[in-house]
């Protein structure tokens, strides 16, 4: 029964636009996603906790692959990684892309096919790459010239392993400068331009143990115009073709890895994937037909696009301080469980859920309880004027580089995952304890 001190209006469509399509809102003030309300997942899993609707998961799987028929899809296990969501990527058909051993034993331990997994890093482990071998990962990218020998040796005399090159295509994109890697100036990959990525395969292709199956590349994150990939198809194209001129070399496969920008404030722009997938197609078809060579198959590594808008926040409010001209939210998490905002500067907008308020919108700063000045984690925000200790606010698009970005800042323990879908909630990945900190604290 409504109140009178609810308003007598709902979310419009366009606010509710960056939070996952099973988002409802029955009554003014309290949100359901995948047919739960995220109140009561709050109070059955506590807060901060994180919340996954496994349906968006499952459905952005779909649209790749619906837009990408032909191309081999690779989710970058990077932006979040437990078992249930190795198990989706193998049941929507999709491969994986991890960057170390521990994602890569968690992945096949799962029961993840290891010949469909791939394996990046700049500087892979003597473990890293023993773990790779004795699980028969599906294929190894080499980002060094120091990794050749390495992979050659640990293979051994009467083995073999597919590998990749990733290539430098001297290209800037990204949302941030701290995550653009197709530039010349950073760690990643092997330069075109200085001759690098050319000598490191003529290297490879010295060694009988390694099978170069094609080149790889990532321009960086958050990239939202179609162009850059456009630019990398036909630089890509352009080594190969210098390849098969040079050694008679004719690549089956291209990676342009991922990096698909997401919106993560309602107005927010996209990258458009039924765009990007057409002209990628038509790109690569048209640079190669021109270079006279075949067309490799086309991978991507999508990790961001997938998980991101399918994953929420939830937190309680502790305190709420005004002073001066500011208005300060504190909530029960912080940088320890969300350090994009004090690394890349990421804007989110959270909103107040649990209750429905009738007071005006204002201002507000939204920080976690870290012992940090730059622990804030919603800078500018609007919120209920009378937003009070024990509400409730949830983050959206928070999927992505949350969980698996969280630290031990102030042992303050990682929040768990829950995965809600046709109206239940389970856990994904339980609370860290504290009798998990105490236990690896082995010394005195």
């Amino acid at each position: 029964m409504t109140t009178l001190h609810e308003p007598t209006v709902t979310t419009t469509p366009t606010e509710l636009s960056v939070w996952p399509a099973s988002t409802t809102e029955p009554r003014p003030g309290d949100l359901t996603v995948g047919g739960v309300p995220l109140a009561e997942v709050a109070d059955r899993f506590g807060t901060p906790v994180y919340v996954l609707d496994e349906a968006e998961v499952r459905e952005r799987c779909r649209t790749y692959r619906h837009v990408f028929p032909d191309a081999e899809v690779l989710y970058a296990a990077k932006a979040f990684l437990c078992r249930a969501v190795v198990h989706w990527m193998e049941e929507e058909g999709l491969g994986l892309d991890v960057c170390s051993a521990g994602e890569l034993e968690l992945a096949v331990t799962t029961g993840f096919p290891p010949e469909k997994i791939v394996l990046h890093g700049n500087a892979k482990s003597p473990r890293d790459l023993e773990t790779a071998l004795r699980l028969g990962v599906g294929r190894i990218v080499i980002d060094s010239p120091s990794e050749i020998a390495r992979l050659a040796a640990a293979v051994g005399p009467d083995g073999r392993q597919k590998v990749m090159v990733r290539v430098v295509p001297g290209i800037s994109a990204g949302g941030h400068d701290k995550i653009r890697t197709g530039t010349e100036d950073q760690k990643f990959g092997l330069s075109i331009r200085d001759g690098y990525a050319q000598h490191a395969i003529a290297r490879i292709l010295d060694q009988p143990q390694l099978e170069l199956t094609g080149l790889h590349c990532h321009l960086g994150s958050q990239i939202t115009s179609v162009k850059p990939y456009l630019a990398a198809v036909r630089r890509m194209v352009g080594l190969m073709a210098r390849l098969h001129e040079q050694h008679g070399l004719v690549l089956p496969e291209l990676d342009l890895g991922g990096g698909h920008g997401i919106a993560y404030r309602p107005g927010e722009e996209a990258l458009d994937l039924t765009s990007l997938a057409r002209k990628v197609r038509d790109e690569l078809t048209g640079a190669c037909a021109a270079a006279g060579i075949p067309v490799p198959r086309l991978i991507i590594e999508p990790g961001r696009a997938i998980v991101g808008p399918a994953g929420l926040a939830l937190y309680h409010v502790l305190a709420v301080k005004r002073t001066g001209d500011h208005t300060f939210v504190a909530v029960d998490g912080g940088m320890s469980d969300n350090p994009r905002p004090a690394l890349y500067g990421v804007r989110y907008a959270p909103r107040m859920i649990g209750r429905a308020s009738a007071a005006p919108l204002a201002p507000v700063t939204v920080v976690g309880r870290h012992c940090e000045a730059g622990d804030v984690l919603a800078a500018d925000v609007e919120l209920p004027d009378d937003v009070r200790p024990g509400d409730l606010l949830a983050v959206p698009v928070a999927g992505a580089y949350h969980l698996s970005m969280a630290s031990g800042y102030n042992l303050v323990g990682r929040p768990p995952v829950a995965a809600v879908h046709a109206g239940r909630a389970r856990l994904l990945v339980r609370r860290e304890s504290m009798d998990d900190i105490r236990s690896r604290d082995v010394g005195l």
